[in-house]
């Protein structure tokens, strides 16, 4: 698919010489903005109730790197488990996709973080103290005054602190909460990475959400430079109908579209919809809502800038299922196997055999001694008490000695167990295999795990 360049006027994010000009967009209502709105605090909420929010004991995503344990919505990992996210970004990206090739961008215009909190915080916050867009033109190119002043420190401050409030809450997913709190009621020396985290953090979220704004999605994300291999003439996309617009005027006998240009006022990046689809397209339905009021004011059926494939805005009829669809569906359900087979290997205890850090083996008072550690980790979300059980099979007056046959361990705590294992030097060489079994009490349908290593003797 071909996405068309817009031709630069002064509405847009770059005049026409290729520097930047800052977009004002002007307030707009209908029902995508109203769902927007209702949409954006929801989210807000979620993402800063999500490390207080308890499942299975623990916040539901806790990415304690430090300690290397990670908690996610009840699951517990660790830095052994770090290969299954592989599965889980690769799902993320692959549902992107797919989003994406059925809807357009609508994660960009609807639940992208960068919209929501622009749109949802920083934006209202300029529109309150400096007004509607007409308002906000002026003052940026009043002289410099006590009130233009007053008004821009007031911005910047409130800019700030929400910069600073966003950073805490995107520390809080590595750190708990506890250690949050004592961390910003303590001096910056006594944490000097979580205050240089911090401050780094609303450094760029203040250029960001103050400044940068909508370059970020037209220059460093690579998402909308997608959009060419992602979209068809099927996907549901946000359109003008030329067929019913063209050509434009008030005058009688012109197309519906009276180049009114309130389209391109309600924009978040600054662009004409009515030049075809645009990689600075965000899909948020802006120019929908403004263009509909336009035409309910003038006596006209509103869908003129609409939600349709690029095959329906043509006049034709929109496909949904289509080839590449179909290829989507079976990657998709071969990688939900492959995942599901992955996280189903996943055991939720750890035991590993090993050797001890000594002689291989030690013959002392015609026996010969193996001294081997159990390495145990539970990873199941609460504490758990394993039984263990040593055998050494098939050889008479050997001697198994463990130094703890029961064991209750926290959520990811680790232990090591000793155990050492005599056997008859004579009946050294039929003793091919120790094995030691684990059994989670209470769960002994879930997991039993078995561990062996060999025996080690002269001769073997």
């Amino acid at each position: 698919m071909k996405l068309e360049l817009p031709i630069v006027d002064e509405s847009s994010s770059l005049r026409s010489d290729g520097s930047r000009n800052y977009v004002h967009p002007a307030d707009v209502r209908g029902r995508y903005t109203r769902l927007r709105r209702l949409l954006f605090p929801l989210l807000i909420a979620l993402y800063a109730a999500l490390p207080w929010i308890e499942v299975g004991g623990h916040p539901a995503i806790f990415l304690d790197v430090p300690a290397r344990r990670f908690y996610l919505l009840g699951a517990v990992f660790n830095a052994q488990d770090f290969w299954l996210v592989f599965f889980l970004l690769s799902g993320i990206g692959f549902s992107l996709i797919l989003l994406t090739t059925l809807l357009g961008r609508v994660w960009c215009g609807y639940a992208c973080p960068q919209t929501v909190f622009l749109e949802g915080v920083f934006r209202r916050i300029e529109r309150l103290i400096e007004g509607p867009r007409s308002a906000r033109l002026r003052l940026r190119n009043a002289p410099l005054s006590w009130s233009k002043i007053g008004r821009r420190v007031l911005k910047h401050s409130l800019f700030i602190a929400s910069a600073a409030l966003i950073a805490h809450l995107f520390l809080s997913y590595f750190v708990s909460l506890p250690s949050l709190w004592t961390m910003m009621q303590g001096s910056p020396v006594q944490h000097p990475a979580a205050f240089a985290w911090v401050s780094v953090m609303t450094a760029v979220m203040y250029f960001n959400f103050a400044w940068f704004r909508e370059q970020l999605c037209l220059i460093l994300c690579p998402y909308g430079r997608l959009q060419s291999a992602l979209l068809d003439e099927d996907t549901r996309v946000i359109g003008y109908d030329r067929r019913r617009g063209e050509p434009r005027g008030r005058e009688a006998g012109k197309g519906d579209c009276i180049d009114c240009r309130r389209c391109i006022v309600v924009c978040p990046t600054g662009i004409d919809i009515r030049q075809g689809l645009q990689i600075d397209c965000i899909g948020c339905a802006a120019c929908v809502d403004a263009c509909d009021e336009v035409m309910t004011k003038i006596g006209k059926p509103q869908g003129l800038v609409r939600y349709d494939s690029l095959r329906g805005l043509q006049g034709g009829k929109r496909r949904f299922w289509r080839p590449r669809l179909a290829l989507y569906g079976l990657l998709g359900l071969i990688g939900f196997v492959v995942a599901t087979t992955a996280f189903r290997s996943r055991r939720p205890f750890e035991a590993n055999l090993l050797r001890a850090s000594t002689a291989p083996y030690v013959v002392e008072a015609g026996r010969v001694r193996n001294s081997m550690v159990l390495h145990l980790i539970n990873k199941y979300p609460e504490t758990q008490t394993f039984r263990i059980e040593g055998k050494v099979p098939g050889v008479p007056g050997a001697e198994s000695l463990l130094a703890q046959q029961r064991i209750s361990l926290g959520p990811l705590q680790s232990q090591q167990i000793p155990w050492i294992v005599r056997v008859p030097s004579a009946k050294a060489l039929q003793v091919s295999s120790l094995e030691l079994v684990i059994v989670p009490e209470g769960r002994e349908r879930d997991e039993v795990q078995r561990v062996h290593a060999p025996f080690l003797a002269p001769g073997s």
